[in-house]
């Protein structure tokens, strides 16, 4: 972003930040600590649909005195996270133990945006969530990268 006193050419205003190739994203997943492991969600299995409605609706977003919180509904967050083109690796899970339980999760969803008149593929990234349990072990970060690499497979910046 320009400064205020700043001049810029109307051109440098419009240039990518950073640009990247595919052959700049790492092949492989970020490792997760030991027991937990990557899993793709399928929202329209209604196990795992609820596995997440009840991760979010106890871990998501709350007040100081967890007296609010919000409270999305399965067919809400299918609507959500179920747009056409979505793609199954942007659902993305972070499970552990011997039951395989959900303690993170992240999603991405393509959207069709129009950048100064120029129509681009983008991602939207939303419901970062890890277990209130699990917070000190730095997930927001992994999952964060994760996803941004799955995107970034995609050729999508």
């Amino acid at each position: 972003m320009p400064k205020l006193n700043e001049n810029y050419e109307e051109s440098q205003l419009n240039q990518e930040i950073e640009a990247k190739t595919l052959k700049d994203v790492r092949d492989t997943e970020f490792p997760l600590p030991a027991g937990y492991n990557w899993a793709n969600l399928d929202l329209r299995n209604d196990t795992e649909a609820e596995e997440l409605y009840t991760l979010l609706t106890q871990n998501y977003v709350e007040d100081d005195d967890a007296m609010f919180r919000f409270d999305y509904s399965v067919p809400f967050l299918r609507w959500s996270l179920l747009p056409p083109g979505q793609k199954p690796e942007w659902l993305l899970a972070v499970r552990g133990g011997k039951k395989q339980r959900l303690f993170g999760f992240i999603s991405g969803i393509p959207v069709h945006m129009s950048i100064n008149g120029k129509k681009v593929m983008k991602a939207e990234i939303n419901f970062l969530c890890v277990h209130k349990d699990l917070r000190a072990k730095r997930l927001a970060p992994v999952l964060i990268k994760e996803i941004t690499r799955r995107v970034n497979l995609c050729n999508i910046w």
